[in-house]
């Protein structure tokens, strides 16, 4: 927009139509300009910036449709009204699917066309604001490598600038999927010791005749196989920090071992008679609960304590929804550079879908989701289609069906309506699926009527194409 005040170019092959909308207009406060034919008016797009076009399906020379798809490759965020005495459905039907915003079939009345720009260009306003409240948030969206602004995650990058500078030991917990990696990263990072080694240690990867040595190194000879002196990925990490990932997984025999490494630094190599010290910061991580572990005596009490001097807690992805918007668009640009395909954005239904479902698998299956997503995507929007959530229905309605309600939500307001939905929802798609579609079987199994059921699959927008009224 000029000065804020909105530029708007009339296409039209008649010059009393053209006269009466430049008029009409002027007399509304726009900047308003004029082209009598389409190719006039595509020079003009490639000189001028546009907010709205008003343009005629049918011109003397090249269609209007012709104008849109000019328009929009120009520029995709110029809003194009059609207007037109001639045009059939299919013909407003296609000039919507390539971008157009509306379509006023001549003769219109001149507050209804007032009323259509007037919306369009406050929708645009709207729509510019919006990216630039998005590109303020993405500048406060990433802390390292984690994504997320939500109160959750705030919370955690304040107590990790806290222990970055420290030597403390650091346990993080939650479930798995949650991006327990990425936090001890970022504690890494923010440390003075990020120009230093980052060795992460999988403690459920390892077998156990093989960790001893993994961990703290052997001599030549010391058992079959051992050729050469190696070391250990705590001396490998020296001077820098070492993560152990799902400790809660150690036998009893290494979390001894790793008792004396924690304490005092020192440890020997297999088969070794020396000590060797080292100077490393240790973080753990764990979805398991080890103070249950260390009641069933499956872990060490000493060493729990030990481990656990600063704990932070990672978020189910379920209680951080704020920031799932972020994360997806996160993971779809990524896929979507990696397999050479140019889809930039997520559809709001897509994004509804989304929205509603839980992932139990946390940011992991978030990821893995918009990965096959992006794989079968056939369009630059992700829509529902795309939306490989068929792989989760199943776990979202066994989820359902060993559901634990919250009773203590009604203290504060549920909504009953939503909930009881939810419930009749996975009931009705568990009765189809037992009856293989079939909507009579499936009436019978939950005790009502076909005609009933039917009802439901119309009032809960259930995909009834899909199933059949007959074997």
């Amino acid at each position: 927009m000029t000065n804020n005040i909105p530029h708007i170019l009339i296409v039209d092959d008649e010059l009393s139509m053209r006269e009466l909308l430049e008029l009409l207009l002027k007399r509304e406060g726009y900047k308003v300009s004029c082209a009598k034919n389409g190719r006039t008016a595509i020079s003009l797009l490639k000189k001028t910036d546009f907010d709205l076009l008003l343009c005629d399906i049918r011109l003397g020379d090249i269609t209007g449709l012709d104008v849109l798809r000019a328009a929009k490759k120009q520029d995709q965020n110029t809003i194009v009204i059609m207007i037109s005495a001639y045009a059939t459905t299919e013909t407003a039907v296609e000039a919507m699917n390539d971008g157009a915003y509306d379509y006023l079939p001549k003769p219109f009345n001149n507050n209804e066309l007032k009323a259509t720009i007037a919306k369009a260009l406050n929708l645009r306003t709207i729509e510019d604001e919006k990216k630039s409240l998005d590109n303020d948030l993405k500048k406060n969206l990433h802390f390292g490598r984690i994504i997320g602004n939500s109160p959750s995650m705030m919370h955690i990058y304040k107590v990790i600038k806290q222990v970055a500078k420290t030597r403390t030991n650091v346990i993080i917990t939650g479930e798995s999927g949650t991006g327990k990696e990425l936090i001890a990263y970022a504690i890494h990072d923010e440390s003075d010791r990020s120009d230093k080694p980052f060795v992460v240690i999988n403690c459920s990867g390892i077998p156990e005749t093989l960790m001893e040595s993994e961990l703290f190194g052997h001599k030549k000879g010391s058992f079959t196989g051992a050729e050469q002196d190696k070391k250990g990925l705590f001396e490998v990490a020296d001077k820098g920090t070492v993560f152990l990932d799902e400790i809660g997984e150690l036998s009893p025999t290494i979390q001894v071992k790793l008792l004396r490494v924690v304490q005092e630094k020192v440890f020997k190599r297999v088969g070794g008679t020396k000590d060797i010290s080292v100077d490393i910061r240790i973080i753990s991580a764990t979805n398991k609960k080890l103070e249950e572990e260390v009641i069933a005596e499956h872990f060490r009490e000493d060493l729990f304590y030990r481990l656990n001097v600063i704990e932070i807690k990672a978020p189910p992805l379920r209680e951080r929804k704020g920031d799932l918007l972020a994360l997806a668009q996160h993971f779809l640009d990524k896929y979507s550079h990696e397999m050479g395909k140019d889809i930039t954005k997520i559809s709001s239904y897509a994004i509804d879908l989304l929205n509603k479902y839980d992932f139990p698998g946390n940011i992991r299956e978030l990821e893995n989701l918009m990965e096959r997503s992006v794989a079968l995507s056939s369009t630059n929007i992700l829509l529902p289609d795309s939306l490989a959530l068929s792989i989760h229905k199943k776990r979202w309605i066994e989820g359902i069906k060993g559901k634990r309600f919250d009773l203590d939500k009604v203290a504060t307001g549920v909504s009953l309506d939503d909930i009881l939905e939810e419930i009749e929802i996975a009931y009705l798609k568990k009765a189809l699926e037992c009856s293989n579609g079939n909507q009579t079987k499936a009436a019978e199994l939950l005790n009502i009527s076909t005609r009933a059921i039917r009802h439901r699959l119309q009032k809960m927008e259930i995909e009834k194409d899909n199933y059949s009224d007959t074997d």
